[in-house]
């Protein structure tokens, strides 16, 4: 596969997985110093890694918020939780049952931030109930 077939896999990928608002947002905030960190992680992220067939798109978003909480990269934790609620099919439970999967393997402290960041998206979206 070509570099450009790839950029379009992946752009289509990140669609697919993000949402079209924030792809489009992003892309709307496209330079001349971001462009070519656009189009590594639209060929390599999205295109190549994203793209795998071994494992399912749920699988890869339970993996991708578990590491995210794991590093403390809480900006993508908030977009991948938003996307998998919004794009992903996940139901709150679900991202509840990852973050205490998580708690176990990453600590208390990550899981208590993850809990707040995540309780703050089901809040904005209306899916936290008291």
């Amino acid at each position: 596969m070509d570099e450009e077939a790839r950029s379009q896999l992946g752009t289509k990928q990140r669609r697919k997985v993000l949402g079209d608002a924030w792809v489009d947002k992003s892309a709307a905030g496209r330079n001349s110093f971001n462009a070519d960190f656009l189009d590594l992680i639209s060929r390599y992220a999205w295109g190549e890694i994203w793209t795998r067939p071994h494992f399912d798109e749920r699988t890869r978003r339970v993996l991708v918020i578990g590491t995210m909480m794991a590093l403390g990269h809480w900006d993508e934790f908030r977009m991948h939780v938003r996307a998998a609620l919004n794009e992903g099919g996940f139901a709150p439970d679900d991202i509840k049952e990852i973050l205490l999967q998580q708690a176990i393997y990453c600590g208390v402290p990550a899981a208590n931030h993850a809990i707040k960041e995540a309780a703050a998206i089901l809040q904005e979206l209306g899916l936290l109930d008291r």
